[in-house]
């Protein structure tokens, strides 16, 4: 490899660096796709011969470990968790009356899956309200369970690391919350 063109990739870095959005070790983030994370650090690494900058995310609960290129951060939806105002209407949001549609399963389903994959707290909030059964409803099916779950567990998560509280007491408080609907 050339010698430039490592010292324009070594000048590059403390540029990317600049582009990290704020995320600073110990920060909790959400990543679209998979929910709160905790930022561990951002470090160089060299791959494929250049030299990269990247965010790495730790978690926990899925033993996992990402490492998002700072350059790609914003492009690719991480984002810092969100405000208490946004969280409080995604509260509201569980209160509403369910607005299921008359498509057919598979349809909903993939749009279902589209919000708790936008990582937007209200989009998500609108999954598990329509999909929250009580006692006295009929059954869900094995996918809608699913779906339920995987969205309950994003709202959790997020509340959870928001308020300063364990999953347990979030989820609690979002039970609560939609008994009072």
């Amino acid at each position: 490899m050339e010698p430039n063109v490592v010292e324009k990739a070594k000048k590059a870095v403390p540029a990317a660096k600049d582009k990290d959005m704020g995320f600073r070790k110990g920060d909790f983030v959400v990543y679209p796709t998979h929910g709160v994370g905790k930022v561990m650090g951002i470090e160089s690494q060299e791959i494929s011969g250049h030299a990269l900058q990247v965010i790495i995310i730790l978690f926990d609960k899925d033993r996992m470990t990402l490492r998002v290129p700072v350059a790609k951060a914003k492009n690719s939806g991480l984002r810092k968790l969100s405000s208490k105002k946004v969280m409080e209407t995604a509260l509201q949001t569980l209160k509403g009356r369910s607005r299921v549609k008359r498509a057919m399963w598979s349809r909903r389903a993939q749009e279902y899956e589209a919000k708790i994959n936008s990582g937007d707290p209200v989009s998500i909030a609108e999954v598990v309200r329509d999909l929250h059964r009580n006692a006295d409803q009929p059954d869900q099916s094995y996918s809608e369970r699913q779906i339920y779950q995987a969205a309950l567990d994003r709202l959790v998560r997020e509340l959870a690391a928001i308020e300063g509280m364990d999953e347990e007491a979030a989820t609690e408080r979002l039970h609560q919350v939609m008994k009072a609907a």
